[in-house]
């Protein structure tokens, strides 16, 4: 049996000093707070400076904000057609005469920094020459960060946790300039961004900040920007309050411990669909009771799910994955829990204004049914029932049948115009393949039932998506655009053909319907559909990026960005493989591609297609190559090097869960380790993958 408790904390980041690029974070997989060394969000302009900078920022899945008089609906966008199959489909493309609509329906709705929390000495900015790091570590198995530093050599302990459940930052801090009143808390509240740290804090006047109510226990504040409002309730023990700005309450104690809870609960927010009476708030637990249920929680979740532990292994890239793993497990746990798919940057900041990307839900997400916590994959799953009626919309306004998923969207499942993310198809399938993974998990009739609609009308979707196609000889086959953007976007649309990670994707989806509806006792549908596709492209005994694409390893731009015909044998079983092809395709991709533009969830997709293929030992170096994207940082972050937009990338993280998950319990039918000589491998809790 593991020892679970030295597993995760043998793994706790520890830090002594400044760490811009990786600060610690702590959150319950619905909000989060990312802070500095101080424990809080002291040095907030120091840490959002400067290349890949990864700013402080308070954020929950609810909070989303929309700028006054930005348009509601994308009704007025001229859209470009596309011919497909002799007809025409109309997509939003392209820019050009409507630049600030387009950039408008982008823009909004986005996520939005709640409050900066920082510390304050004597009224003065902090200031780094007099303010000192001394050891910073983030308790794994409590989810609790503690925090030592000095200001002018006096010693500061703060503890920082997110309540499990609610909305809650907590924070206890002990100081004898604390009982002097010279160390105070700030909270300044911003006007709304879609930027990445979601915050502007230099628009006063467009945002309101009110003191509502003020007791013995604390005060309650009142934000309201365009239309949003959200209540943030301040409470706890030794401290008194003042309104120190516009936008800015002060905390002092008169006792060297002062311990705070600071609440935010949303109360109207449109793009959420939030409308909530103000009267429902209520204060928070005191600080004791709180941190032992936040000890609780961390202690059951580590306990309760998967265990990979390769103590004892001669390998010395074993502690170094593992590092990743334990690391990726806490960081999915505290950003990618809620109830809607995450943004790529999950809750520690915007990126592409805090929106998700639905192509991005398998690799934030799969890993959690492998692990052994299939509930909290199916909390985000269950947000399609919501977005049905859109996906629907969709398709029937470009002529299909069935419900089309969009790429790029907020809450209310708006398809945000895009030169790329409206032509992707690679996100239809995943319903279908979460939903395989949850019922895999966990049989049940009642659970088949419920996706039932989800699974055909995606089938329906893709069957008419397909094209019939009739040779002049030979038999006829049913094939794959164009118009699309296969998950490499470095093609032409118009001229895609059977890209072959997304046919297989499509046929494996067909197939998986016919399952789903066999189950319940209805007759198949997508049968002939799937033995009647098109073959995945070959030449020279390599797969191609589609069909149209023979210089796919020998002309640029064609050998950059994601090798996806991996993941064909990878991520999926396609029995239309040919095994020595693949393995010579991947030969070809790790000698000539441009490892420079792989993304973090590459990593996991080449070491999946090395797995199936036997090459344990690839598959290993191919999770730690050294590349760009795939940096991990201190603090278990997934950095995209060289992107500002991405200081972290949470599909990295999801993706590498879901592959040494496969390696650890077995994928196809084949159970054991997966891990080449030299690794000493316990695993618990772990099912196989597909």
């Amino acid at each position: 049996m593991i020892d679970r408790y030295r597993l995760v904390t043998r793994h706790n980041p520890i830090y002594t000093k400044r760490e811009k690029k990786a600060p610690l974070s702590v959150g319950n997989g619905a909000f989060c707070f990312t802070a500095d060394y101080t424990g809080l969000q002291t040095f907030y302009d120091e840490y959002a400076a400067g290349e890949d900078a990864f700013p402080l920022c308070t954020m929950a899945e609810w909070a989303w904000h929309s700028y006054a008089g930005s348009p509601r609906d994308d009704s007025s966008l001229r859209l470009t057609p596309f011919d497909t199959g002799g007809r025409q489909v109309f997509y939003a493309v392209d820019e050009t005469g409507q630049e600030e609509l387009f950039k408008a329906l982008r823009q909004n709705a986005h996520k939005f920094h709640l409050g900066r929390i920082a510390f304050e000495y004597a009224g003065a900015a902090p200031s780094p020459d007099a303010w000192a790091p001394v050891k910073q570590t983030l308790n794994l198995w409590e989810g609790v960060l503690a925090s030592e530093f000095t200001i002018g050599g006096e010693p500061v302990l703060a503890e920082t946790f997110v309540h499990p459940v609610e909305d809650t930052l907590y924070l206890r801090f002990t100081s004898p300039l604390a009982a002097r009143g010279g160390l105070r808390v700030t909270v300044r509240f911003p006007y709304g961004s879609h930027r990445k740290s979601g915050a502007d804090f230099n628009a006063p006047s467009l945002h309101r900040t009110a003191v509502v109510a003020k007791t013995a226990r604390g005060i309650r504040i009142e934000r309201e920007m365009d239309g949003v409002r959200y209540g943030v309730a301040i409470t706890g023990a030794a401290f008194h309050t003042e309104i120190s700005g516009e936008h800015t309450i002060t905390i002092s104690g008169d006792t060297e411990t002062v311990e705070l809870a600071f609440r935010f609960e949303g109360r109207s927010v449109p793009a959420a669909g939030i409308e909530r009476d103000a009267a429902e708030a209520a204060y928070s637990p005191p600080f004791a009771e709180a941190r032992g249920t936040c000890t609780r929680f961390w202690k059951d979740y580590w306990n309760a799910g998967g265990a990979i532990d390769f103590s004892g292994s001669t390998d010395g890239r074993a502690r170094e994955l593992e590092r990743r793993i334990v690391l990726s497990r806490y960081l999915t746990a505290i950003q990618s829990r809620g109830s809607l798919p995450p943004a790529e940057t999950g809750l520690a900041c915007n990126s592409w204004y805090g929106k998700f990307h639905l192509e991005m839900h398998y690799w934030h997400s799969a890993h959690f049914a492998l692990w052994g916590q299939t509930g909290e994959l199916k909390k985000s799953l269950s947000w399609y029932k919501k977005l049905l009626p859109a996906a629907r919309r969709i398709a029937a306004s470009q002529g299909y049948r069935g419900a089309r998923w969009p790429k790029m969207c907020d809450p209310a499942g708006y398809n945000t115009p895009s030169s790329i993310a409206v032509l992707l198809i690679w996100q239809q399938p995943h319903p279908i393949m979460l939903a395989e993974l949850c019922y895999r998990a966990a049989p049940d009739a009642d659970f088949l039932r419920e996706y039932r609609d989800i699974i055909v009308e995606t089938a329906e979707f893709m069957e008419s998506f397909v094209q019939w196609e009739e040779p002049a000889e030979g038999a006829g086959r049913y094939i794959l655009g164009p118009p699309y953007i296969p998950v490499q976007e470095r093609h032409d649309p118009r001229i895609v053909l059977n890209a072959p990670y997304e046919l297989e994707y499509f046929r494996w989806g067909f197939r998986q319907a016919d399952i789903w509806l066999e189950r319940l006792g209805e007759a198949p549908l997508f049968g002939v559909i799937a033995e009647k596709l098109a073959l995945p492209p070959q030449r020279d005994g390599v797969y191609l990026a589609h069909e149209n694409c023979p210089e796919t390893f020998t002309k640029p731009p064609f050998h950059t960005d994601h090798p996806s015909m991996l993941g064909m044998y990878g991520v999926l079983n396609s029995g239309k493989v040919d095994p020595a092809v693949m393995s010579a395709t991947l030969d070809r991709v790790l000698a000539v591609w441009d490892m420079k533009t792989f993304y973090g969830w590459d990593f996991p997709l080449m070491a999946m297609t090395a797995c199936r293929l036997g090459r344990f030992n690839d598959a290993i170096d191919i999770l730690l190559m050294d590349s760009p994207k795939n940096t991990f940082l201190p603090n278990g972050h997934n950095r995209q090097a060289g992107d500002d937009a991405l200081p972290l990338y949470l599909p990295g993280n999801g993706g590498l869960l879901t592959a040494v998950a496969m390696m650890a319990a077995g994928y196809g039918g084949k159970t054991g380790s997966s891990f080449p000589e030299g690794f000493t491998v316990r695993a618990e809790g772990l099912y196989a993958y597909i």
